[in-house]
């Protein structure tokens, strides 16, 4: 995985989902981490908002981050436009992590994308469902991963010029 090649995915984290997710604060601060860093490394954040007219905008933490909020009412975010040309590699966090992520997650890998999910980014409101949803989605072909993975793959060296500041949203 590389920062060059890939996107970050935000699949429906918001205002009036995220209180009702299992461990939702730790959901979002692991998104953040996720989202700062793809912006200090060039790596273009997205969001998608299930029926944000009822479940609300991106919550507070994460909406200055996406350069495009796709609204959807599919549970599947639907990738056509949404993923920047020249960009193969689609690292994924949100919720509910077996509806909206895993239908999105299973889209992407039957378009033959390369699909990495943030097992400590995605959520929802049983752990059960989580759980079972990731095991769902590495049997489709999707990776399991975690928020400090993927900084540490998109930085690759310690002597890149963004380390100091990619390194200390570990803290």
């Amino acid at each position: 995985m590389t920062a060059d090649a890939a996107v970050l995915l935000l699949v429906d984290l918001q205002q009036r989902l995220m209180p009702a997710i299992h461990d939702g604060e730790k959901v979002i601060a692991r998104t953040a981490r996720l989202a700062e860093a793809a912006s200090l490394l060039n790596v273009p954040v997205l969001a998608t908002e299930q029926v944000p007219e009822k479940l609300g905008p991106t919550v507070e933490p994460l909406s200055g981050y996406p350069h495009l909020v796709a609204p959807k009412s599919t549970f599947a975010a639907d990738d056509s436009g949404l993923i920047p040309p020249g960009r193969s590699q689609i690292v994924v966090s949100g919720a509910e992590a077996h509806v909206c992520v895993l239908q999105t997650v299973l889209q992407l890998a039957a378009d033959g994308r390369r699909v990495l999910v943030v097992a400590d980014a995605v959520g929802s409101r049983d752990p059960d469902d989580k759980a079972v949803a990731l095991e769902r989605a590495r049997a489709a072909g999707a990776e399991i991963v975690t928020s400090e993975m993927v900084l540490f793959e998109w930085l690759r060296d310690a002597k890149h010029p963004r380390f100091r500041e990619v390194h200390a949203l570990l803290k």
